[in-house]
């Protein structure tokens, strides 16, 4: 440290590590075995050892606008191997934690999503919206004996025959409604925070070069190869303690992946095509190859985060790492689209119509969910590490006047 330089520790920020999972952030004495075993460390960032005695002297905005804090995936090595118990995956986890928050747009729905405390508050919002318009239009009446049980006609009073406005029906209308708007808003959120995090993880580079890339050479040569190394797990392959996170990870992976291009599916089916071709709107059979794709994807969905389940109580219970609302939350709603999903359609093929369609709203309440609040919560991780990681190439580049170390 030179010579006259002060530290403004954020008292704050400090006490807000230590309950969200970094109590035990004072045991670090600098040891660096944390920065040995791991991958992502070198010569010339020593990570995470620069991150524990940041954390410990406070300084928030540099944590903030680190992009290594975003790289770590928390596999688990410098956890197991400090001999103080420092924990450090559970004080990065925090600052990530924390960041998601600091960089959430609009604060107020950013900082609801950040304790355990508001998540009564968080169910609410969705469950007051989806069964308004459920009961407005008239949805809430069930199918009477011998109709079929359809979530076509959600909402919709006619289950026999779905209104139609302009070629859509009145339940895609009010799912758009509902749901878009959500998506969007999420975007939007996404890119007010990831702009914020790279102007400040750029305000950090020395020298960088007024030169900047086009969006096409930043797509080419940064994103997409970001996008494909963690597609593949890389990294994840390289952890030593939490290997076994892989196979949680991979099948969720796919069925986020396998469900998009089912939704896709359904969307141009029923949307587009629909608008000519009658017959389009009933559910698809269940021999249909995309709702074989959809039934593999949605056990796909519950067997990963059920590992990702076992895995985490089981390090917990060994004191391996802390129990906190960030991590939780994401197991909890990701557990819950799955199997609300696959109870309605089990109860739709029993024909249990009252069970079918509660079952339904509970699956639409959880993916608004899921939807709505992921800019502020562990999924965001997914977002915010891809566009680190291409940080991370773009700063040894030549746009950046950096070379690798």
């Amino acid at each position: 440290m030179s010579e006259g330089m002060k530290v403004q520790p954020d008292l704050e920020f400090i006490k807000y590590l230590k309950s969200a999972g970094g109590d035990t952030l004072k045991k670090c004495y600098q040891c660096a075995t944390c920065s040995v075993v791991c991958p992502l460390s070198g010569d010339g960032k020593p990570f995470p050892r620069k991150e524990m005695i940041w954390s410990q002297w406070g300084l928030k905005e540099k944590l903030v606008a680190d992009p290594d804090v975003m790289l770590c995936h928390q596999c688990g090595d410098c956890t197991a191997y400090c001999p103080r118990g420092a924990k450090p995956g559970d004080v990065l986890g925090a600052i990530r934690a924390y960041a998601y928050t600091h960089y959430g747009f609009p604060q107020g729905l950013a900082k609801l999503c950040s304790e355990g405390k508001n998540l009564p508050i968080m169910i609410l919002i969705p469950t007051l919206l989806i069964g308004l318009v459920w009961w407005l239009s008239g949805g809430m009446k069930l199918p009477e004996a011998g109709q079929m049980i359809d979530f076509g006609v959600f909402f919709d009073g006619d289950k026999a025959h779905a209104t139609m406005y302009a070629g859509f029906t009145q339940n895609v209308i009010l799912i758009d409604l509902i749901f878009v708007p959500a998506f969007l808003f999420a975007l939007y959120a996404f890119y007010r925070g990831v702009s914020n995090m790279w102007r400040g993880m750029a305000a950090q580079v020395p020298g960088d070069s007024n030169f900047r890339p086009s969006v096409t050479q930043f797509t080419s040569q940064f994103l997409v190869p970001s996008i494909k190394e963690i597609l593949t797990h890389k990294r994840f392959n390289e952890c030593g303690a939490q290997r076994s996170r892989v196979n949680g990870h991979l099948p969720l992976l796919f069925a986020f992946i396998a469900l998009f291009v089912v939704t896709l599916y359904a969307m141009i089916r029923k949307d587009v095509i629909g608008l000519f071709v009658d017959g389009l709107h009933v559910p698809l059979a269940m021999t249909d190859p995309f709702k074989i794709l959809a039934n593999v994807a949605g056990i796909a969905l519950i067997v990963g985060v059920g590992i990702l389940w076992v895995n985490r109580s089981r390090m917990e219970q060994e004191n391996k790492t802390a129990a906190t609302f960030y991590d939780w939350y994401l197991i909890g709603i990701i557990m819950a689209v799955g199997v609300t999903g696959m109870a309605a359609q089990f109860f739709r093929l029993g024909d249990v119509a009252s069970m079918a369609y509660l079952f339904y709203f509970f699956h639409l309440v959880s993916v608004f969910m899921l939807f709505l609040y992921t800019p502020y919560t562990k999924l965001a991780h997914m977002v915010y590490r891809t566009f680190a990681m291409a940080f991370e190439k773009y700063r040894v580049s030549a746009f950046a006047g950096q070379q690798e170390k």
